[in-house]
């Protein structure tokens, strides 16, 4: 194994608030890659708390978000990251050459019950799959 596919690629989940479609973007991402990528997730404005419909959505697939904590973006966690994923923080995500930027267009969970939730965790896993794969040195 080269010293190059010995790190760990990184992933930054960016949202407003931090609180749920980033939440479970980065629950899913760290669960599904079983420790081989590093996770991050951050929100330009991040939220008191995690979105209890999405920790619900989230445990009704065996994944715990309860202890999780909304953080908010710093340009250190951007230049941190190989992968920055936005999802609706618009602009305010810094951005440097060299990364690898996407954004995803998903309902926003805010205020919705777990009915709402449960088709866009399942959104977000889906696209999460095609990101491992997309990073494994394998599919390279």
């Amino acid at each position: 194994m080269s010293t190059e596919t010995a790190r760990k690629p990184s992933v930054l989940f960016v949202c407003v608030h931090n609180a749920g479609r980033s939440q479970m973007a980065a629950a899913f991402l760290t669960t599904l890659s079983k420790g081989a990528i590093e996770v991050r997730s951050a929100g330009s404005q991040p939220a008191e708390q995690v979105n209890a419909a999405a920790v619900e959505a989230m445990a009704e697939l065996g994944i715990d978000m309860s202890a999780e904590i909304p953080k908010v973006l710093t340009t250190e966690a951007v230049k941190e990251s190989d992968v920055v994923i936005t999802m609706g923080c618009g602009d305010t995500c810094p951005i440097f050459p060299g990364k690898r930027y996407e954004d995803w267009e998903l309902e926003d969970p805010a205020g919705q019950g777990v009915e709402a939730v449960r088709p866009i965790r399942d959104e977000i896993k889906t696209r999460i799959e095609d990101l491992i794969a997309s990073l494994s040195p394998a599919a390279k």
